[in-house]
């Protein structure tokens, strides 16, 4: 069975950071885009930061370009997302999401288009 399991959510208060983690359980994604996206409450869940197969190419929503940046580590079979200078607007469950297709060329922002998810970790950021 198939598994990605977030942690490292909690409450920091404005500028503050948090260091996301997803391990994939079951199989390996080393092939396979990895992505975070997050949901607040009485919104769509967004699209946050991509990483590619290979590692070598990233990709950012506007809003936390410049304050977040995704990694992976396929030795462990994990990615993380590092938070810096975090926002209130930053509070929603964040969601780690593996790819559906193999060694995809051209990085995708679609929820559609992930076909395993992890079941949320809540960042809650103060003010």
């Amino acid at each position: 069975q198939v598994q990605l399991v977030e942690s490292g959510g909690g409450l920091v208060q404005a500028g503050g950071s948090l260091r996301l983690s997803c391990a994939a359980f079951g199989r390996t994604f080393s092939d396979y885009y990895m992505a975070w996206f997050r949901q607040a409450p009485g919104k769509e869940r967004e699209f946050v930061a991509a990483v590619s197969w290979s590692g070598g190419s990233t990709y950012y929503a506007d809003s936390v370009k410049d304050r977040f940046t995704i990694s992976r580590d396929d030795a462990k079979n994990t990615v993380h997302l590092q938070m810096n200078s975090l926002k209130p607007e930053d509070t929603a469950v964040y969601y780690c999401a593996a790819d559906g297709l193999f060694r995809r060329v051209v990085i995708s922002t679609t929820r559609w288009t992930y076909r395993y998810w992890g079941q949320g970790t809540q960042v809650t950021v103060s003010s």
